[in-house]
């Protein structure tokens, strides 16, 4: 399960952090309890409820702060979805063509819109970047506290 939270971070289809929790979960679970306790999977808990909080709020931050179309948003998540099949590179940069799109779309007749279309989409692909950091960062400090639990 972790390691399919983790390959979930970055992957739109899985619910990656929730997926890495579950599994440490499971991990302390089967060990009874005795070497991760309550006080750990608390604080996982806290990560990763922190991490799915700014992952929805991010992207919709980074778009909102230009005045982004809705469109743009969801052209964005269609993005990522398409960037599935096209390899790291298209993951990556996919999502920031999909919100380009939707903004392109949604305003297409408004003057200087090749330039807001390309503002907006910057703006709504760095918000989903960092909170795929954030994501990475909290699924990696859960991981090490299971880990230093588990040792000591």
């Amino acid at each position: 399960m972790v390691l399919l939270g983790i390959a979930g971070i970055v992957l739109p289809a899985l619910p990656g952090v929730a997926l890495v929790w579950a599994g440490l979960l499971v991990g302390a679970w089967a060990d009874g309890f005795t070497h991760v306790g309550w006080g750990v999977l608390a604080v996982c808990t806290a990560l990763m409820l922190f991490a799915l909080l700014v992952d929805l709020v991010a992207g919709v931050l980074g778009a909102k702060r230009l005045d982004a179309h809705w469109l743009a948003l969801v052209g964005a998540g269609v993005g990522t979805v398409l960037g599935l099949f096209t390899g790291l590179i298209g993951l990556i940069f996919m999502p920031l063509l999909g919100a380009i799109t939707g903004e392109w779309i949604a305003r297409h007749r408004e003057p200087g819109i090749a330039r807001r279309a390309a503002r907006v989409g910057v703006a709504t692909w760095i918000g989903m970047l960092v909170g795929t950091a954030v994501k990475i960062a909290c699924a990696f400090m859960m991981l090490g506290l299971f880990a230093a639990a588990m040792l000591i």
